[in-house]
């Protein structure tokens, strides 16, 4: 038995023939029997898939696909285990991404990388440094904040402020549950890369009132960001290049100096 099982093997190996012998009393030929190289079955299988991956980039449709009986979604050998998944081109995750298109250019409508405003003048820009209170309240100070956080990789506390500003301001229930959903995902969830540093106990209360979420969902959330930019950005911002050189900038043209 050992030494048959050797010589399948070897002949799979050199795509040699091998002997078959059918045990048959009445049949005292034996067949040769060819052998492919696993090697070469496995090469051409790679080079199928290619030739229709090819063609379905270039708009065609694979004649496989369209050989496979009781095949419902041509895209299913696509489609990974969880619908959740980024990677998955399930018809799901097509009206997920609509779905948070359509909710997000509200919620994101004012946290562009830029804020619509006129130049800030002498007086606003000393008045930034008076209290972090009248930084935020001026768009040219938000933006000006706003740049000085990307430098310290910490802009999603102003993009998480900016979006509970703009959903305070919804009073359409189906758009609340939306935008809500939307500014969870984006900045409350664990598995978003601009998840914000919230304590366990705001992350409870987020996530009791997600069940039925209001206008005020988010607003213990926004309160700690607020502070924690307060005490730990707002400082290094004050004694940061960028601050000192648009006050000295402003200052040299001011007609008063």
């Amino acid at each position: 038995m050992w030494q048959r099982i050797r010589g399948l093997v070897r002949a799979c190996r050199h795509g040699a023939g091998y002997p078959v012998n059918y045990n048959d009393p009445d049949r005292e030929e034996q067949e040769m029997v060819c052998l492919e190289p696993m090697g070469s079955e496995r090469m051409e299988m790679r080079k199928r898939q290619m030739s229709v991956q090819q063609e379905s980039a270039a708009g065609g449709t694979a004649p496989a696909q369209q050989d496979q009986p009781g095949q419902a979604n041509p895209r299913g050998s696509n489609a990974c285990c969880f619908c959740w998944c980024c990677c998955c081109s399930c018809s799901w995750n097509e009206d997920r991404d609509d779905r948070n298109r359509k909710a997000s250019y509200d919620v994101k409508e004012g946290t562009t990388d830029c804020e619509d405003c006129p130049k800030p003048t002498l007086e606003e820009v000393r008045s930034w440094g008076q209290s972090f209170d009248k930084l935020m309240c001026c768009p040219a100070g938000r933006n000006s904040f706003r740049q000085f956080l990307r430098t310290e990789f910490s802009e999603e506390n102003m993009l998480f402020w900016l979006a509970c500003e703009e959903f305070r301001k919804e009073t359409n229930k189906s758009m609340i549950e939306e935008k809500a959903r939307v500014i969870y995902e984006d900045y409350i969830s664990i598995l978003s890369p601009k998840e914000v540093s919230l304590d366990s106990r705001v992350r409870e209360t987020i996530n009791r009132n997600m069940l039925e979420p209001t206008s005020h969902t988010f607003d213990d959330a926004q309160l700690q960001i607020y502070t924690l930019m307060q005490r730990d950005s707002y400082p290094r911002y004050m004694n940061s290049p960028a601050y000192k050189n648009l006050l000295n900038t402003l200052s040299e043209q001011s007609p008063e100096s």
